[in-house]
C-alpha cells in the first residue's frame, strides 16, 4: 500500500500537487492519469524516493520512505520507465536478474534460487521462450514485458511504471495493461501506471488516480466516472468527455 499524509510536490514555487492525503491499496492495478506536465512522473520519483518532495509524507507499506535504507527501498518498490534497453549481445535473462541485485551478495553473485525466481518472472509475463534472446533483437512491446519481469523478479509489494503503453500499438497496450491487472490481483501488488490512455485505465483499472492540480483524487474508477472530476479535467472547448459511454469525442 502506498498513503500520503499532508504531500506537496513541486519546484520552487510552482505546486503541482498540494496537501494530498490518501492512500493506493495493494491488490489492484490503479492508473495515474492528467493532462501534460502536471506531476505525473513528478509524482512517481518521489514515490520511489528519486525526486523530491516539499513536504509531508509518503508511506510505504508502514515506512516513510527516509526510513527506508536503499537496500530496503529496493526490496519495497520497483520502479519501471520509458527507458529503452537495446545493449547488444544483452540477454533477457541477464536484464531480468538486475531485479535480484538486492539480494545478492556484496559482488552480486546469482545463486541458484535467483535463477530460479528469474525464470518465474519471466514465465510471469510469457517470456520464457526469450530468455535467451538479446534486447537489441526485441519488439518494443516484448521489451515491455521484460522490464515487466525485472521489476517481478525484484520481488516488491510495489510496482511503479511511467506510461508503459507508450510506443505500443492498441492491441499491445490492451494486452500489456490486461497483464498488470492480472500481476496485481493474483499476487496481490500495488501496482500504479502513468498513462495518457483513458480509455484502458477505465476498462482494466480497479482504481484511478487523478490529477487536476493541485489536487490529486483517487477512487475506485466507477466513482471516478461519477464524480465528475474526469468530465471537468478532460472537457475543452473541442473536444469532452462523457460519462454515460465513458468516453472522449469531438463537440460538433
Amino acid at each position: 500500500m502506498i498513503r500520503f499524509e499532508n504531500l506537496t510536490l513541486g519546484y520552487g514555487s510552482l505546486t503541482l500537487i498540494d496537501s494530498l492525503s490518501g492512500e493506493i491499496p495493494s491488490g489492484g492495478l490503479t492508473a495515474l492519469v492528467g493532462r501534460n506536465g502536471t506531476g505525473k512522473s513528478t509524482l512517481l520519483r518521489a514515490i520511489a524516493a528519486l525526486g523530491p518532495k516539499q513536504r509531508g509524507e509518503i508511506i510505504l507499506c508502514g515506512k516513510r520512505i527516509e526510513e527506508l535504507s536503499p537496500t530496503e527501498m529496493a526490496k519495497t518498490v520497483a520502479l519501471v520507465t520509458t527507458d529503452k534497453v537495446r545493449i547488444t549481445n544483452l540477454r533477457c535473462r541477464d536484464v531480468v536478474a538486475l531485479g535480484r541485485a538486492p539480494y545478492t551478495n556484496w559482488i552480486g553473485r546469482i545463486q541458484p534460487q535467483d535463477e530460479a525466481i528469474v525464470g518465474e518472472a519471466l514465465a510471469s509475463v510469457g517470456m520464457s521462450d526469450y530468455a535467451d534472446r538479446t534486447m537489441d533483437s526485441m519488439s518494443d512491446g516484448e521489451c515491455q514485458r521484460i522490464m515487466i519481469a525485472r521489476a517481478l523478479a525484484q520481488q516488491t509489494s510495489i510496482i511503479l511504471l511511467d506510461e508503459p503503453t507508450a510506443f505500443l500499438d492498441m492491441p499491445n497496450r490492451y494486452e500489456l495493461c490486461t497483464l498488470l491487472r492480472r500481476l496485481a490481483h493474483e499476487e496481490q501488488k500495488c501496482i500504479l501506471f502513468s498513462t495518457h490512455e483513458l480509455d484502458i485505465a477505465l476498462e482494466l483499472c480497479d482504481s484511478i488516480a487523478l490529477i487536476s492540480p493541485p489536487q490529486l483524487h483517487i477512487l475506485p474508477t466507477e466513482e471516478m466516472v461519477r464524480s465528475g472530476h474526469i468530465e471537468r479535467l478532460f472537457t475543452t472547448g473541442i473536444v469532452r468527455f462523457d460519462p454515460a459511454t465513458r468516453s472522449v469525442s469531438v463537440k460538433e
